[in-house]
């Protein structure tokens, strides 16, 4: 599952990837994930005027779909996670994805210390 700066570094190839991060997104047999709370989180800070992208947010979906990126959406057995998780990490897109990698035992692809503790593995 990509966190969401993940997905922007992705799309920018952005040098800030790490190169396990890098190797695991250019293996074209991986599958990718990304939760529908990243596009959500996208949305919101673009129109409080706290990201700036040089394409739209059509452009990334299509991007993703060419990338054979699967967008999750969030279900009641996430928000179910969601509820138990203890309040170590205070940014709600980032407990969703935590809690969407958790429910379908997926790891984690993010630069994100305060993950690891949640989860069992965080690629970075």
């Amino acid at each position: 599952m990509l966190d969401t700066h993940v997905l922007l570094w992705m799309q920018d190839d952005n040098i800030a990837l790490s190169k396990a991060a890098r190797k695991i997104l250019e293996d074209s047999t991986t599958q990718l994930y990304l939760s529908i709370a990243s596009l959500w989180e996208i949305t919101i800070k673009q129109s409080l005027g706290k990201l700036q992208l040089q394409y739209s947010l059509d452009e990334l979906i299509d991007s993703c779909n060419a990338s054979k990126i699967t967008i999750i959406p969030i279900n009641f057995e996430t928000l179910k996670i969601l509820k138990t998780l203890p309040f170590i990490h205070r940014d709600p897109f980032d407990r969703i994805i935590i809690a969407t990698s958790m429910e379908l035992g997926l790891n984690l692809i993010s630069s994100d210390e305060v993950a690891k503790r949640y989860l069992a593995t965080v690629i970075w």
